[in-house]
């Protein structure tokens, strides 16, 4: 099972969705996939209409090894190869479990473990803010991919979050590979893109190298639609989701 952790350290950037409709294009492609809600907002687990009630294992129940790990999965409906694991409002007590467990970066690899031969990806969407539990989100990554909204504001962001990265990298509490910055709502009037997308990416690009600069997710309310409605996406919307599984399944 190879683990995508879907991070940044602001709110906005583009997370849920990518994360979401990541893993929705990797079932197409014939893989199954467990995604994991590692957002205290739960918007992930919402999305994927997913209710679970107080009694049910959720992500707080994985994190601190209560029961098998499979008892925390769960199915999403209408799609047979897409799995979650959900949080709630009780994920808000995660951050002291991580603290008290002296290792906290290194516990959500470790419960992944049980999964490893029930799954091809785990997609982890992780909280937007420096925190225990994004620590152990980074730790958990055999991959990291960073969504940067197409501002100046999402430029700042992407480099805090590369900042955190590279730093827990120098700490040896990760062992992720940069898989790479997705800029988001890239802002085109028609064949114009906008002198404010055009900056930030370029910055991007230069802060993180072609190579590691992938292709923008257009600004659209059909992604909206998608995510809410399963409705189907255009091929120009489609195509940063089928180069993103091209790379990861060459």
């Amino acid at each position: 099972m190879k683990t995508i952790s879907v991070c940044s350290l602001s709110g906005g950037q583009g997370k849920t969705t990518t994360a979401l409709l990541l893993a929705k294009h990797l079932t197409m492609a014939g893989f199954t996939v467990c995604m994991l809600d590692a957002d205290p907002q739960h918007s992930l687990t919402l999305f994927s209409r997913i209710e679970i009630e107080r009694d049910q294992p959720s992500l707080l129940e994985l994190l601190r090894g209560s029961g098998e790990a499979l008892d925390c999965v769960y199915p999403v409906e209408g799609n047979e190869k897409l799995f979650i694991i959900p949080s709630d409002d009780t994920l808000d007590v995660a951050h002291e479990y991580l603290i008290q467990t002296g290792m906290g970066a290194t516990v959500l690899k470790k419960r992944l473990d049980g999964l490893r031969e029930h799954f091809d990806f785990c997609i982890i969407d992780s909280p937007p803010q420096r925190s225990q539990l994004v620590l152990t989100v980074f730790g958990a990554a055999d991959l990291l991919l960073i969504p940067a909204e197409s501002t100046i504001k999402g430029f700042a962001s992407a480099v805090r979050t590369l900042d955190l990265y590279y730093q827990q990298e120098e700490l040896g509490a990760t062992n992720a590979k940069l898989f790479g910055v997705i800029p988001f709502r890239d802002r085109w009037f028609g064949y114009n893109q906008s002198k404010e997308s055009q900056l930030a990416i370029s910055a991007l690009r230069e802060e993180v190298g072609e190579e590691c600069l992938l292709p923008s997710i257009l600004e659209s309310e059909r992604y909206k639609r998608a995510i809410a409605h399963g409705e189907e996406l255009p091929q120009k919307l489609k195509y940063p989701f089928e180069v993103l599984v091209e790379r990861l399944t060459p």
